[in-house]
């Protein structure tokens, strides 16, 4: 009896695992899926909160381990060092070698590092995976200075771990303001503030020259281009991710930062594909970009791949774009796209409350008043009714008399929409009314145009 090569999936995180899941859904060929990190999926945004004693590690496992038998997912614990697209195999660092059918790369991506001296010392680390999480925690309790380099989310996250902790925390960031390449100016000083109130010492426009190493080799101190020298037990290095896809580089499959797909993940060798962090899109959507390493958009991807490999050949379409973050205290969204630095076509209006920090930054066209996107802070906003308003290109001003119904706040929450219009209103000399919230039409047709 000859068996069936399977379709094997290189990656565990949410793109991989949902490219399992979905094709299982809808066909019964063998899926074997491969990662060293750990034997099930996780939640990776989870890792900050078992550091911080609000989960236990099997609290990120969303599904349970008989899941996994239940559903005929193979699970094996290796690491892929070859891959031979004309035989269709690959090879393990145990020295296996086993054929596939098709071969989904999700591989994730890895921290960034610049070369700086004192890297790979002990204490000195990025913030990934479950093995950071665990050598995080083997050097806890011989940490009591700590350095956060890079101001990205990842930053901001191992810095309120160690806060968390009790370590006294030094934030440095090479911009001039908080992940200001993201950000707009009054967004990101807003959070510098606010980062700032936590006790944490934010050093802005500051960069690494390199980590000082004591007489175990284990970092005891930094020095910055400003010549001052920091000391530290624990060097965390958040500046940025990479697509993890060293393993592929002396192979035929093409790559630039990331490995290559086209609209239907599909690389130039035939039945190999990749999705999510890793993959890079030829031809991005238009206001897309051509790596997007989000959790959101592996998921759609995982979805959308599913499909053409069960014989529904389907482009992906990430639709607008979305995301979400946690900046120590304040839930952050983000729909559409709100430039960090503006060009002459596109306005921004900001409101905030400083006391509450709240915050919100409305991005349109100077001269059509479309709305582009928005910027949230501490105030939650209805997903699919800004998908429909992106969809539709509404006007700025139809946002702003229809906030009450864009917003997702629960009803006893404190509404801000009335201060907000009245700012906008005197900022902009119009006379915009807030309507009241109708929930039979956001229900029915979301928003009607009128």
């Amino acid at each position: 009896m000859v068996t069936q090569p399977p379709i094997i999936i290189i990656g565990n995180g949410i793109a991989g695992i949902t490219t399992a899941r979905h094709i299982r859904k809808k066909s019964d060929v063998p899926i074997l899926i491969i990662s060293k990190e750990s034997r099930y999926f996780f939640s990776r945004t989870a890792l900050m909160y078992v550091y911080m004693g609000h989960l236990k590690w099997e609290h990120t496992q969303p599904y349970e381990n008989h899941f996994w038998k239940k559903n005929r997912l193979d699970l094996l614990e290796e690491t892929v060092t070859t891959i031979n697209p004309a035989l269709k195999t690959i090879g393990l660092s145990n020295g296996t070698e086993l054929s596939y059918a098709k071969l989904v790369l999700a591989t994730g991506s890895i921290p960034n590092k610049f070369g700086w001296p004192g890297e790979n010392l002990k204490g000195v680390q990025g913030l990934y995976s479950k093995q950071d999480l665990e050598n995080l925690e083997s050097l806890s309790s011989s940490i009591k200075e700590a350095i956060v380099v890079g101001g990205g989310l990842i930053g901001i996250e191992l810095a309120e771990m160690l806060h968390a902790r009790g370590k006294k925390v030094t934030f440095l960031v090479r911009e001039k303001s908080f992940w200001s390449n993201v950000l707009p100016l009054e967004d990101s000083q807003m959070i510098n503030r606010h980062i700032l109130s936590h006790g944490i010492e934010l050093k802005l426009a500051t960069n690494l020259i390199k980590i000082i190493e004591d007489e175990n080799g284990r970092a005891k101190a930094i020095l910055t281009e400003h010549g001052e020298m920091i000391p530290c037990q624990f060097v965390g290095l958040t500046a940025g991710v990479r697509p993890n896809i060293d393993f592929i580089k002396n192979t035929s499959i093409a790559s630039k930062r990331g490995i290559l797909v086209n609209k239907y993940l599909e690389t130039n060798q035939a039945d190999i594909y990749a999705i999510g962090d890793c993959a890079e899109q030829q031809e991005p959507v238009e206001g897309r970009r051509a790596i997007e390493a989000v959790w959101y958009t592996g998921r759609m991807m995982g979805e959308t791949l599913a499909k053409t490999i069960v014989g529904e050949k389907t482009a992906y379409r990430p639709g607008h774009w979305f995301n979400s973050a946690k900046l120590f205290d304040i839930a952050s969204q983000t729909y559409g796209w709100v430039a960090a630095h503006p060009d002459e076509n596109e306005s921004h209006f900001h409101w905030e409350n400083r006391e509450k920090n709240l915050g919100i930054t409305i991005a349109f066209n100077k001269t059509t008043h479309e709305f582009l996107g928005i910027n949230t802070f501490g105030l939650r906003m209805r997903h699919e009714i800004f998908d429909q308003i992106l969809t539709e290109k509404r006007s700025v001003s139809h946002v702003i008399e229809h906030l009450n119904d864009c917003n997702f706040d629960p009803e006893f929450f404190t509404s801000y929409a009335t201060q907000i219009v009245a700012k906008f209103n005197q900022e902009h000399d119009t006379n915009i009314r807030l309507k009241k919230k109708s929930w039979t039409r956001i229900f029915t047709n979301l928003i009607t145009k009128e």
